[in-house]
């Protein structure tokens, strides 16, 4: 998975200045989403591997398959891509991509772990103060962990803010074995 990664950085990275400049960022984030999607099918993929086919027919292939309506250039980069037999690490290159303009759009993943189901006032709520914390936006993603016994627990990155009543009880016991 690293190596795919490594494969996969200079690819996103171009493509990512090009989207960026162009102030293209949300479609050539669309596209690739849709051809990671498409790359990862089990057919499309053991196609993308049949030396049989030509790279423009794998190219067409993936486009259409998409069903977005691709530019001169994202049409040139999937073109680029087979060619160069880098269509497989399509789903990194979306990844990739998705970190690279979340960095430059301010925003931070934020795992949000709950013992209970949070209602949507109560995420909105969160969501504003732990934007407000942190000072940038945030895609928050709420998991839920019965073992919290109440409360929640906050992962940005690798801050992590423990309100958790199993965190506070943990937190107490450390204290008490000083």
């Amino acid at each position: 998975m690293a190596e795919n990664v490594t494969l996969a950085r200079p690819y996103a990275e171009a493509v990512f200045a090009l989207a960026r400049d162009a102030g293209a960022l949300a479609s050539w984030g669309e596209l690739l989403e849709r051809l990671a999607a498409v790359a990862a099918d089990a057919q499309v993929s053991e196609c993308l591997g049949d030396p049989r086919f030509a790279a423009a027919q794998l190219s067409q292939l993936l486009l259409e398959s998409s069903g977005v309506q691709a530019s001169v250039q994202q049409a040139n980069f999937v073109r680029v891509l087979v060619e160069a037999e880098r269509a497989q690490v399509l789903s990194e290159i979306s990844e990739v991509f998705g970190q690279l303009r979340d960095a430059h759009q301010g925003v931070k993943d934020a795992v949000v772990t709950s013992a209970f189901p949070l209602d949507d006032a109560a995420l909105a709520r969160l969501s504003a103060d732990v934007e407000a914390h942190f000072k940038s936006k945030v895609r928050v993603t709420v998991q839920i962990d019965p073992d919290l016994i109440g409360g929640v627990r906050i992962a940005v990155g690798d801050e992590v803010i423990d309100a958790s009543v199993r965190g506070k009880l943990a937190a107490m016991a450390a204290a008490l074995q000083n």
